[in-house]
């Protein structure tokens, strides 16, 4: 599904991640264990094609992401890779059903209220589909963020600690929703995270350590 080779990224003179080689191949589920610091986020943004290595070469589903010109890489990403980020980047003015239907439109899909208010019940919080991001616990954002990552049916599907404001039953059904997507479609799940109660969910881990 991807092949990552010889990615380094740096920070200024700091190697902020260096991986030789990564092969994942479709339909696998992954776990980016680490502590803060190893890179795991750095890592799942150049894997969403939003940030460039300083070095290395991406190709996902035989795109080879960084020769894509920007615009292009955008459409690509649209289409084939839903991510909730750590900053979940929710828009404020919109209700939680539409922030889903948003991901929708701009992906170039057929636009479904109906769709974005099953997610949000099957993440729990179906009775909070009129609310804006403003109105919502931090824990609940995220699962509107989950929601919003698998609403087009992506065939990658990328999380940043999608469990860390979540008590343990929530983080289960938040584990649960991102699995049963991946396992519906064919999907490719890519998670990082540093929290020990979902390492159980993954048959397979990529361990990270804190960059010296």
């Amino acid at each position: 599904m991807f092949r990552m080779s010889d990615i380094t990224h740096r920070f200024g003179a700091r190697a902020a991640v260096h991986i030789d080689s990564w092969v994942v191949q479709e339909g696998e589920h992954w776990l980016l264990a680490g502590p803060s610091g190893s890179g795991k986020s750095t890592l799942l943004n150049i894997l969403a094609g939003l940030l460039q290595p300083s070095q290395g070469t991406v190709v996902v589903g035989g795109e080879n992401v960084y020769a894509l010109p920007s615009a292009a890489r955008d459409r690509w990403r649209g289409r084939n890779v839903g991510y909730v980020p750590q900053r979940l980047h929710l828009v404020p003015t919109l209700s939680t059903r539409d922030n889903i239907v948003l991901a929708q439109y701009l992906a170039g899909c057929r636009t479904s209220a109906h769709k974005a208010h099953e997610l949000l019940k099957a993440v729990n919080i179906g009775a909070l589909a009129d609310r804006t991001p403003d109105q919502l616990s931090q824990g609940q954002a995220q699962r509107v963020a989950i929601a919003r990552a698998v609403v087009n049916r992506p065939r990658l599907l990328l999380a940043d600690e999608p469990t860390a404001a979540l008590d343990d039953e929530q983080a289960r059904v938040a584990i649960d929703l991102l699995i049963e997507h991946a396992q519906s479609v064919g999907a490719t799940l890519v998670v990082a995270s540093h929290d020990a109660r979902i390492r159980a969910a993954f048959d397979h881990l990529l361990p990270l350590q804190e960059a010296a």
